[in-house]
Order: structure tokens, then sequence, then C-alpha cells
């Protein structure tokens, strides 16, 4: 009995220690396995830090499908934007160690900003499938590319078709004089014309400020101009224009655009309290949630009556980028890639978030409103570009300033234009 006991637990001991070898070796295997998508081996988290918040609970969806098919590959997902400052939290982000796997990038200055932080990304399997005019903010010197593009999207005054009707405006504005007078009859029917997020830095100095910069007749001339001090704000036609643009939308706004946030701006349109929304077609699922029955479009900001007055501004909103110091930079690669290429993936680019796609292996389906509209400007090549991603690094804040402080009566627009040129020289 007691040989009989000793050869059980001498049993016992080998069959430990081989399921130990057989354990040590699947780690071994699992740590060192490219393929991703098995069910097998050790799970990774990766952190994806984005700044588009009306697309989140989509994204989430889409990442719940990603998970589905990759179930070693986790994403949490964290998403800042609107009114909150995506870049200042990314910073924190990076100065507390908390580096995200996967971020935003605009490209132009912020690919320089955040170059020395991103993996190169020219040999991925959806690069050669990128629209041209996607390429150019994530491509340097060299001709690498570190971004993929999010979207292209277009804004500009979006307007409630149903409203323009009842206030008898037949035809769509597409001059600066045709607008002033779409505006009057808005008045005169008692809808308010404007819904007028001044409240945000980047409604009315990124986007609002880049139409007299994209309207320029060469608008990198004349940027370059404002570097090498041969161009100035003051003095310059466009820049003087832009004047009537902001006292008509001030005067004939909601009750305090000063204070109007950006949730508040969109609910006023979408509700049919205003007649036009200063955004673009990533607004189009809020207001759709709001109202699935408003019938709308997008009207060009005109500066003048020119002919070339009736064009967007269409480009590339953002890029997704890849921390090159990530511990699972080949999940993250996989999942971008994913996004691009499988049928799940694209579907949701184009019918979830309601997205211009920047692919030619994307077919532009499922559109709204808005981003029909901006696809056909885009076809007919009226289109101006986003100027912003070249100015100073922090000027846009400072541009909003002023022309918060311009809205408010506090300082005449000759000394605004004085005070861009400041900005400008001060922080170039």
């Amino acid at each position: 009995m007691k040989k009989f006991f000793l050869l059980c637990m001498s049993m016992l001991l080998v069959l430990g220690v081989l399921a130990g070898c057989a354990s040590n070796k699947t780690q071994e295997n699992t740590s060192g396995n490219a393929d991703s998508s098995s069910g097998d081996g050790e799970v990774v988290t990766l952190n994806l830090f984005q700044f588009k918040v009306e697309i989140a609970d989509q994204l989430q969806a889409m990442i719940d499908e990603f998970e589905k098919e990759h179930p070693n590959i986790k994403v949490k997902l964290e998403s800042v934007g609107g009114g909150a400052d995506y870049g200042a939290a990314l910073k924190a982000k990076f100065a507390s160690g908390e580096e995200p796997d996967i971020f935003n990038n605009g490209g132009f200055k912020e690919l320089d900003l955040w170059k020395e932080h991103l993996a190169d990304l020219s040999n991925e399997p959806w690069a050669e499938h990128v629209l041209p005019i996607g390429k150019v903010p994530m491509t340097d010197e060299d001709g690498k590319l570190y971004g993929m593009p999010v979207n292209l999207e277009g804004y500009g005054f979006v307007y409630n078709k149903d409203l323009f009707k009842k206030a008898g405006i037949t035809e769509t504005p597409k001059t600066l004089s045709e607008l002033k007078d779409a505006v009057k009859k808005l008045d005169a029917a008692g809808i308010k014309a404007f819904s007028a997020g001044y409240g945000e830095w980047w409604v009315i100095g990124q986007h609002l400020l880049n139409i007299p910069f994209a309207q320029q007749n060469d608008p990198q001339a004349f940027i370059k101009g404002l570097y090498d001090g041969s161009a100035s704000f003051v003095g310059n036609e466009q820049f003087k224009q832009f004047k009537d643009i902001i006292d008509m939308e001030v005067k004939y706004a909601n009750g305090n655009p000063l204070t109007t946030d950006y949730n508040t701006q969109v609910t006023l349109f979408a509700s049919g309290e205003t007649a036009m929304l200063q955004q673009g077609n990533w607004t189009e699922n809020m207001i759709y949630e709001i109202n699935p029955e408003i019938n709308m479009g997008l009207l060009p900001i005109p500066l003048n009556d020119d002919a070339n007055a009736d064009v967007l501004p269409v480009g590339v909103p953002n890029n997704w980028v890849i921390n090159k110091n990530s511990e699972h930079l080949e999940e993250a690669k996989t999942f971008l890639n994913w996004m691009v290429s499988s049928e799940t993936g694209k579907r949701y680019i184009t019918e979830e978030f309601a997205f211009i796609p920047a692919f030619d292996n994307i077919e532009a389906s499922g559109l709204g409103d808005l981003g029909q509209s901006i696809l056909d400007y885009s076809k007919a090549e009226k289109t101006i570009p986003w100027t912003w991603f070249q100015w100073p690094d922090g000027a846009n804040k400072e541009f909003a300033a002023t022309i918060q402080e311009y809205a408010a009566g506090k300082i005449d627009y000759e000394t605004a234009l004085e005070k861009f040129q400041t900005t400008w020289d001060n922080m170039k």
C-alpha cells in the first residue's frame, strides 16, 4: 500500500511538471503570436483617444464588432471634443505618462509638433487607397505618411429648407448680397436667422476665420507671406470683407451668441428655432437625432458677390495616428486596417458615422443631406481649403478671443485686424 501511494505521488509530480512546461510553452507562443485574431493567448488592450464626440456612440458600437472578430484585442475608447480642448487633453495624457496607443492629429503644423511620437504608416495596406487630398496633411518632406485620414468633411451655413420656404426664399443664396437678402426675409417672417456659437473658440477662431484665409487668390502664398512679413491682415481685401459676415451673424443670431456653446448651437437649429447654423456635416447625426424629419442643406459663407463665392471649405478634419512607442503597435495597425478594409468597418464609416470616405475603395453611401451637399460641391470642384493647420500653434484661440471682443463691441474692426497681426507675429 505504501509503495502504491509513493507511485501515485510520483506520477502526479511528473504530470505537474509536464503541465507547467506546457503552460510556459503556451505563454511564449502567444506573446510572439502575430495573429491577433486568434481566440487563444493573451488579451491586449488598446487605448484609443479621439475628439469626434458626435460619433462616440457609433464608434463604440464599431469597436464592439471589431472585438467580436478579434477576441485577443480590446479597445478602450475615450472621447474628448465638442466644447472641450482635445489638444490640451492630449498633451496632458502624454505629460502624465498615460500615452494612448491610437489618437488624432490634424497634420501640417500639428504633424511637425507630434512627429517624434508617431509611427510611420507609409507601408500599411490601406495607404494605396487614400485619396490624394487625404494624404497631404500627414505626409512629411521625405514622403512618409504618418496618419490615416478620418474622413472628408466640409462646412458652411447649414440651412433649414422649410424655414427658408416659409420666409419666401425661393433661390438658394450663393453670394453675400443674396445671403443678406435672405436674412432680411427671415427676420421679416419672425424667424431667427442664425444659431451662432460664438462661445466656442474653434467655431469662430478656426472654422469661421478660415474663410478669408481660404478665399485669398493664393492661400498658400498669403500664409507664407504672413510668416515672412510680406503679407498682412491689415489692408487685406478678404479680411476687410470678413467684417460683414461677423456683423450679420451676430445681429441676426440667437439671444446670446457669445455664450452659446456647441451643443446649444446645434440644438437650437435642430429644433427649428433658427434657420441657419455655421457648422458642417459632422453635426448631421446629432441634428437627425433631435429632428429626424428636418429638411436641410449647406450654403457657402460668401465674402462678396463674386461668381467664385459659391464654394465650401472641404478637407480632412483629422487623422488616426499610432503612438510609435505603443507596446501593442501591431494590434493598433490591425485595428486601423480593419476599420477601412472590412465590410463592417466600411459600413460604419459611411452609414453609421455618415462620413464621406477619404479612400477610393470605400463607396460613399448612406450620406445625409449635408454629406451629399459636400460631395456635390466636391465633384463640381467648388471647394476651398482648410488652412488652420498651417497657422502658428495656439493662434486660433487668440483669434477667437479677438473676434469675441469685436462681437461684444469692445474693440472696432480695424483694431481686431491689428490684433490678428500681433497674434500671428508673436506666435509664429
